[in-house]
């Protein structure tokens, strides 16, 4: 057998090389960048008891779960102010509200504010947001976005493009924002950048719209109640007592619980005009015709239950009826969430991207599933203040672990910043988290955190009030048409139904705290000057 000749074996091992190279994006699928991509997923008003890596009582999450299981779980996460678009401006400025001016939903955002996106759009990352931002048409540092206007819709909902014009997409919100987030995944994003991707639900926002299938299942489920449902408040001060957010008292009938409108107006209860004809409003008034065959069989049950049972039932029984209606519909708009999250985690999977990617589970803020007798957030207690935080990063954090430091919705910024190499500016006002994640506890030496709430007068009448938290105690100040003060002890009340403000016992441990406080309020520029600014700035 003849050998071949020398000058054929330059051409042989070419034609093997050609032969065995991967395609551009296989080429980059499997060469790991130096910098993380960054996948932030948060939904709006998600309460921590409704994901079962924190609680198995109300729901089982188990794709949300899958990032306790192989990432970081934290127990002490919070917000500064707990309600949507301030939080968001605080995530995306790491600032709190009163220096990026978005002290509450009706407040514009100072557009001089620098934001975290634009600084990683700097560094070289592909940028895009999908979903719910709340405030503004053109967020900053997006190379591509969808957003909803405002609130959003749950059915058949618009959303604003980068051209400044509005489009209608047929279908139901959470599916719909997956699919945009899966499809710029898959196919827009430059698989030579790393790439931050705000992937931002709309639920479980109000008036907690499930879908179809995820209704009918959740309406055959009985809830369990909290033990505080019944709270009468007094343990605690005014602000409590006169806050609007009561399930039996505030909860609306038709709008909220469903009910057609017609059978709570034969009570006189439709007074709300968000409770007008169901077919002219909201989300009934979105469905297309095959959708309407869908719910309507399930909104006429409603209706056949709340006619045997209500006009029989007393102020109690309806409280536990308006309840179950509340926390069905909750909790099916979450198993929705959960479904879609499991897609975008799975894409991970198959696309070789999920070693090399940071993923945060999060909340714009808590939320009231029945504690102290409400529904909706707000308050510096602890089912509002607090927020479910879960990251996964392989490689960087060890899986499966819990963390009880006092973290906040003010670190995002700074953490992502860091994660990517980029510069963090001066001005920004969090605490990387790297310490926490990679599990160097000696460099995070952080004790106490500080919350400030400021609309009101406003819906659900919660009281202005500022206060710090740590591990054990809890200190509140309500201010502008009360002068009340709150500490509750966190060891010994968790549910925080006992306020010791007053009690000589803890006299030495109240000054100490107010004295932090004092130091807090200091550190993150906050004073009463700026307290009465904004309180003549609702006056206006």
């Amino acid at each position: 057998m003849r050998s071949k000749p020398v000058f054929m074996l330059p051409l042989l091992l070419i034609s093997f090389l050609i032969g065995c190279k991967d395609t551009p994006k296989e080429q980059a699928e499997t060469t790991k960048p130096t910098r993380p991509n960054i996948l932030f997923i948060m939904s709006d008003d998600h309460a921590y008891q409704a994901i079962s890596a924190y609680d198995t009582t109300l729901i089982q999450t188990s794709n949300i779960d899958r990032l306790a299981k192989e990432g970081m779980l934290f127990t002490n996460a919070s917000v500064t102010n707990s309600i949507c678009a301030p939080s968001r401006a605080t995530i995306l400025t790491g600032k709190h509200t009163h220096i990026n001016g978005k002290i509450d939903n009706l407040s514009p955002f100072d557009t001089t504010q620098v934001t975290f996106p634009q600084l990683l759009q700097k560094a070289g990352y592909q940028t895009a947001m999908f979903g719910k931002l709340h405030f503004g048409n053109s967020p900053k540092g997006f190379d591509e976005f969808m957003i909803v206007p405002g609130q959003g819709r749950y059915m058949n909902p618009d959303f604003i493009t980068p051209k400044g014009d509005t489009i209608q997409k047929m279908g139901y919100a959470s599916d719909i924002i997956t699919d945009m987030t899966l499809e710029w995944l898959d196919q827009k994003r430059d698989p030579e950048k790393p790439f931050l991707m705000m992937y931002l639900h709309k639920a479980p926002h109000r008036p907690w719209w499930p879908k179809a299938d995820k209704f009918k299942a959740y309406l055959e489920k009985e809830i369990p109640e909290p033990a505080s449902l019944f709270d009468d408040y007094s343990g605690r001060g005014t602000a409590a007592r006169t806050a609007e957010m009561n399930i039996f008292k505030h909860m609306l009938l038709s709008y909220d619980c469903k009910v057609y409108p017609e059978l709570a107006d034969e009570l006189g209860m439709n007074t709300d005009p968000r409770n007008g004809p169901l077919f002219s409003r909201g989300e009934v008034a979105r469905l297309t015709e095959e959708q309407q065959a869908e719910y309507i069989p399930i909104l006429d049950a409603i209706a056949e239950d709340f006619k045997a049972k209500w006009p029989n039932m007393d102020d109690t029984e309806k409280t536990r009826w308006k309840y179950q209606r509340y926390m069905q519909d909750y909790l099916a708009t979450i198993a929705s969430v959960d479904d879609n999250v499991g897609r975008v985690l799975d894409y991970l999977d198959e696309s070789n991207l999920a070693e090399n990617t940071l993923v945060v589970y999060t909340s714009d803020q808590g939320f009231y599933l029945g504690e102290h007798g409400w529904f909706d957030k707000r308050f510096m207690y602890q089912e509002s203040f607090g927020t479910p935080l879960l990251i996964r990063w392989p490689n960087t954090i060890k899986p499966g672990i819990t963390s009880d430091e006092m973290v906040q919705n003010l670190d995002f910024a700074q953490t992502f910043l860091e994660a990517a190499g980029a510069a963090i500016p001066d001005d920004m006002q969090g605490e990387n988290l790297m310490p926490i994640l990679t599990g160097n506890l000696e460099q995070w030496d952080r004790e106490n955190v500080y919350y400030h709430y400021y609309e009101y007068p406003a819906e659900h009448a919660v009281k202005r009030h500022y206060g710090m938290a740590n591990k054990q105690y809890k200190l509140i100040h309500f201010y502008h048409d009360v002068n009340e003060w709150e500490l509750y002890d966190l060891a010994k009340d968790p549910h925080e139904m006992q306020n010791v403000y007053d009690d000589p016992a803890y006299a030495e441990i109240q000054e100490k705290l107010k004295e932090e406080l004092k130091a807090l309020r200091v550190k993150y520029k906050d004073s009463e000057e700026l307290d009465q600014k904004f309180i003549d700035k609702y006056k206006k």
